[in-house]
């Protein structure tokens, strides 16, 4: 069953609230996706939350289309974009598998903190190999707890009683390889401590 909007809808404003968790690394992240875009970029961003990612790098590109199927979760995000002055991030409320964008018209996919939460990875590989032009770059940071964490005690029963979002339990090298079974190349891959979210930036293969 897919997962709904309800579980993040109650918790947006608590969510824009909370810190982030490693600055130092997601700094890196940010750092490092900026090395792949050039003032012409265009940018798709899946389950862009409260929008502090595509935020951040809509100066350095044309334009990002900033995708997410909160709506408290997108009020935030449009209330930061015109606090701060941001007219180039657009942002549209839809689920990913409902998501239609043009083929080949964009620079850069990213989706992060999403892959480990969502029903189906293939649609979200198959929606940004689509969306890409030759060469473009899928970015992602995903939580990869092990397919054996002792978490799943916390995680499933939490789910269960809705208190939690459901978890799939990925290991870093199952999720590489997937990826690159998808038609990407990795070119960089970030991990800061054995339990922090695994960072990649993959290429689009021809």
């Amino acid at each position: 069953m897919p997962q709904t909007s309800r579980f993040w809808d109650k918790i947006a404003r608590r969510y824009a609230r909370r810190p982030v968790d490693d600055p130092a690394a997601y700094e890196a992240k940010l750092a490092k996706t900026a090395e792949y875009l050039t003032p012409d970029s265009e940018v798709l961003e899946l389950a862009c939350g409260t929008g502090t990612t595509a935020l951040w790098h809509a100066p350095k590109v044309r334009h990002v289309l900033a995708t997410d199927f909160s709506a408290p979760m997108l009020e935030i995000a449009r209330a930061r974009a015109a606090e701060q002055g941001v007219e180039n991030v657009t942002f549209r409320q839809t689920a990913i598998e409902a998501l239609e964008v043009a083929p080949a018209s964009y620079d850069m996919v990213m989706a992060h903190s999403i892959l480990h939460l969502v029903d189906d990875r293939q649609v979200v590989y198959a929606l940004a190999r689509a969306a890409l032009k030759p060469g473009g770059h899928f970015v992602s940071s995903t939580v990869c707890l092990g397919r054996l964490s002792p978490m799943r005690l916390i995680l499933v029963p939490g789910h269960a009683i809705g208190l939690l979002p459901q978890v799939r339990f990925l290991s870093a090298d199952g999720l590489a390889a997937e990826i690159e079974a998808a038609g990407f190349e990795i070119v960089h891959r970030y991990r800061p401590k054995r339990l922090s979210a695994v960072f990649f930036v993959a290429r689009k293969r021809p």
